[in-house]
């Protein structure tokens, strides 16, 4: 009983869990610093959201003031691209006509308003016009994707001020007349 009792007497008390608990608070204290809990597949979140339904991703960034831009941006070439097949269709309708002997929307009363050559340039034209539209808009939405992917990234990078760029004018001594505009990177540790 007397060395059972020495034992409790000579123990010492285990330094090891107070230093995890601290290194867990200053782990604590750098997300805090940088806006939150890091979240490693917040970037892929975005883009599947993106890719889902466009500016979706840019919401979840919670950058709402950018799917305005996203929606608009993808709407022009939408338009753009159901107006040229549209007149593709109507020119390409007009040409078939023609060249099959029938009267098409160009020939009024007998009177050809545009030539054969003509619709043959228009059809061309307007078809390439057509493919330029699909291809801005898939160029966009892939745009728009990648876009939601990034600022998901740099969202979780602390951001602060003792990294910055100021374009200054800097005097030449030599060249007094002509200003050297240069850069100045100022940093900190």
């Amino acid at each position: 009983m007397i060395a059972f009792f020495s034992a409790n007497l000579l123990a010492q008390k285990d330094s090891i869990p107070t230093v995890l608990k601290t290194k867990k608070l200053k782990a604590k204290e750098i997300l805090k610093n940088t806006g939150g809990i890091y979240q490693p597949l917040a970037p892929s979140k975005a883009a599947f959201y993106s890719a889902i339904f466009p500016g979706m991703g840019q919401i979840y960034n919670k950058k709402y003031w950018k799917a305005p831009i996203v929606w608009g941006a993808l709407a022009i070439p939408a338009y753009y691209y159901q107006i040229n097949n549209n007149d593709y269709k109507r020119f390409r309708t007009a040409y078939r006509l023609r060249s099959n002997g029938l009267v098409d929307e160009f020939n009024i009363n007998g009177q050809i308003i545009i030539s054969t050559e003509t619709l043959e340039t228009a059809q061309a034209q307007l078809r390439e016009n057509r493919d330029m539209s699909l291809l801005t808009g898939v160029i966009l939405y892939i745009l728009q994707i990648v876009e939601a992917s990034v600022n998901a990234h740099l969202l979780q990078f602390n951001t602060d001020d003792n990294l910055s760029f100021k374009p200054t004018i800097i005097s030449d001594p030599i060249r007094f007349e002509a200003p050297t505009v240069g850069m100045k990177i100022k940093y900190t540790f």
